[in-house]
């Protein structure tokens, strides 16, 4: 295990090239060869560009009523409800400039596979994918996933407002290192719009979608993420940054893009005596649980069809956004549940019939995890997702 502390100036110039997190069901290279002792692989699906999404009008009949702001604003940090922006997406004031960290150090550090007992690592062969269960389009047939070793990164952001020796709340992201919470946070904190917290941003074990070991941490239907962080990851941050990481779950929060965001929302949901706010980007709230588990038999699908309806309301906050040319369809599989703009409609209809507290928003003009979009409206949406905490 390695470690560095790094102080935010590292950061300068980093926001333009941090690397958006794309989603699942890539189109695959040329077939890799069968290993010795293994059933032959199935040929790879030819490789082929994902086709472009359509624009969905957010007014189409079935989407959840919405309001309409002015172009080029966001939601109020105080209003509940769906809205309606773009489609141009000014960014924030907090993000319109190159950052560098002043009012905080940042900490590196990783984390080997060989380290974790939770998730020793998976991998699926390059040049394959998977391919359709012929008994059941719900589920894909993987035959080239296979253990695997990888190296996880992990940044820990500690404000200079922080008083060692205490406890802090905290945010946990996904697919990190994450520079944009960092700086976003950075002003946030200043101006005492949130609360003073430390940072802690994740990377995933490599890969995507079934058969991997992202797809295995955040498209898996249980507290198993959430077990993972809190045993092998939180420890290591309070050693490595110095710091308290406080137990109360109402100043814990999780947030993610994409898989991170279903992540996000699995902590929260199977875990509320740990976490009570999330924060999702184009949330992954469809079918990509692999294996599959009959308990959830449509992955993440199953929050708004089956887990909010059927469930007692918990004690969980949750900002979500989806984009207009959000992703639609993008692998073989025809199931009806892999449109990411009906599942995230689906989520704030579920969420409002049960009386969450949540602020949805559907973005014009945007794809999924959308850079425009989240330049625009994270510090606003860190704002919301953390109203309400009463400092101790």
């Amino acid at each position: 295990m390695s470690a560095t502390h790094v102080h935010a100036g590292f950061f300068v110039g980093l926001l333009a090239s941090a690397a958006t997190v794309f989603a699942q069901g890539a189109a695959a290279p040329p077939t890799a060869p069968a290993r010795a002792g293994q059933p032959a692989t199935p040929p790879a699906q030819p490789a082929r560009p994902r086709p472009a999404p359509p624009t969905r009008d957010p007014n189409t009949p079935g989407y959840v009523a919405a309001t309409e702001l002015p172009d080029g604003t966001v939601p109020r940090s105080d209003a509940d409800g769906n809205f309606i922006i773009g489609p141009t997406h000014p960014a924030a004031p907090e993000l319109a400039a190159p950052f560098e960290t002043r009012n905080g150090a940042v900490y590196n550090f990783e984390i080997p596979s060989s380290d974790s007992k939770i998730y020793p690592g998976i991998a699926r062969d390059v040049g394959t994918f998977s391919t359709p269960d012929p008994n059941d389009p719900a589920k894909l047939v993987v035959t080239t996933s296979h253990p695997a070793s990888y190296t996880r990164k992990v940044a820990v952001y500690v404000p200079k407002r922080y008083v060692a020796g205490t406890a802090a709340p905290f945010i946990v992201g996904a697919d990190g290192p994450d520079p944009l919470l960092f700086a976003a946070l950075e002003g946030l904190i200043a101006q005492k719009r949130v609360p003073t917290m430390i940072a802690i941003s994740i990377g995933n074990g490599s890969g995507d979608a079934q058969g991997s070991e992202r797809g295995l941490e955040y498209d898996t239907m249980s507290g198993k993420y959430a077990e993972f962080v809190e045993s092998e990851v939180l420890p290591l941050v309070e050693r490595r940054a110095n710091v308290i990481l406080t137990k109360d779950p109402d100043a814990r929060a999780t947030m993610g893009c994409s898989s991170g965001a279903a992540a996000a929302l699995s902590m929260a949901w199977y875990h509320s005596e740990l976490y009570h706010r999330v924060l999702s980007y184009s949330g992954t709230f469809v079918n990509q649980q692999w294996p599959s588990n009959p308990h959830t038999p449509g992955g993440a699908w199953e929050f708004h069809r089956s887990l909010i309806p059927n469930s007692p309301p918990k004690p969980i906050r949750i900002w979500l956004e989806v984009g207009d040319r959000d992703l639609f369809n993008p692998n073989l599989m025809r199931d009806d549940m892999h449109d990411w703009v009906v599942a995230n409609e689906n989520m704030a209809k579920a969420l409002a019939a049960k009386g969450y507290r949540y602020q949805f928003v559907f973005a014009r003009n945007a794809g999924h995890c959308d850079r425009p979009t989240k330049l625009q409206t994270f510090p606003a949406a860190l704002e919301w997702v953390w109203r309400g905490y009463i400092r101790p």
